[in-house]
């Protein structure tokens, strides 16, 4: 019997996805604060230390403190929220992603009871599933993995659901395989897999190829979800465009050249 409570959910959307999760009474499921996007008048939240699972009942307010507090080692609140289903029928609440790009749902009883995921990765989750910190082993990953020596580890038997930019794919890695990759793409992947970081081996590429001077190497056997857009590439070419732009109105379109909409139409 499974201990995470048993929930239905739909995604909708395509480039900016949400999911609707349908709770029956008395179902909970965790998010993190502020991912909530809608939900039925029956549904009430609250906000609680830590991951809202029940491993932290009967112990003292230090020890939950204490146990709330490691997740601001991988930079999320102290808080998250829950949201019971308090009537007498299913009813429904969704949550969205805080940037463009896909929900990834994962069953963690299929993927050997956890999955180990970035630090902004993670959405929501059934209630009964363990959200801690996983510490890098290596200190090379830990240094120039882009991800700092700290990463997030789901541990349960129910539904979690994390999202990322652009498209995902998932890939299956066989015993011994190794896949090369940028150290910002990595989503999740399951405890088998073996991470780490290498030199790209060639100094010319690593400080004109654009790529930096490490890729991420994943070893098998195990699966691995990877994103097409980081969010951190994304802002940081948000940023450089808006850096050449020096604050000055840009012209809208080919034709307007240089004039600008602003400055065609006037000020008013």
């Amino acid at each position: 019997m499974r201990r995470a409570h048993e929930i239905d959910y739909q995604i909708y959307g395509d480039d900016m996805q949400f999911v609707e999760i349908s709770l029956d009474p008395g179902e909970t499921v965790v998010a993190e604060a502020g991912a909530m996007m809608y939900m039925d008048s029956a549904i009430h939240s609250d906000t609680v230390f830590g991951d809202g699972s029940d491993r932290d009942k009967g112990k003292g307010l230090m020890d939950k403190v204490m146990g709330a507090g490691k997740r601001v080692l991988t930079g999320e609140s102290l808080f998250m929220t829950t949201f019971t289903n308090q009537g007498s029928d299913k009813r429904v609440v969704a949550f969205a992603a805080p940037y463009p790009g896909k929900v990834i749902p994962l069953d963690l009883a299929d993927c050997g009871g956890q999955i180990i995921c970035q630090r902004d990765a993670f959405l929501c989750a059934a209630k009964g599933i363990n959200i801690e910190i996983a510490f890098q082993r290596k200190i090379g990953a830990g240094l120039f993995g882009g991800e700092g020596f700290i990463m997030q580890r789901l541990v349960g038997d129910g539904l979690a659901f994390l999202h990322a930019g652009g498209t995902i794919i998932k890939k299956e890695l066989r015993d011994g395989e190794i896949m090369k990759l940028d150290t910002g793409c990595l989503v999740a992947m399951t405890a088998g897999i073996d991470y780490d970081v290498a030199f790209v081996g060639n100094l010319k590429s690593a400080i004109f190829g654009g790529e930096g001077l490490f890729l991420a190497t994943l070893k098998g056997p195990g699966e691995i979800w990877l994103q097409s857009i980081p969010f951190s590439r994304l802002a940081n070419r948000i940023y450089a465009a808006a850096g050449k732009g020096g604050g000055k109105s840009k012209g809208e379109g080919g034709l307007l050249g240089g004039v600008g909409l602003k400055n065609l139409l006037g000020n008013d």
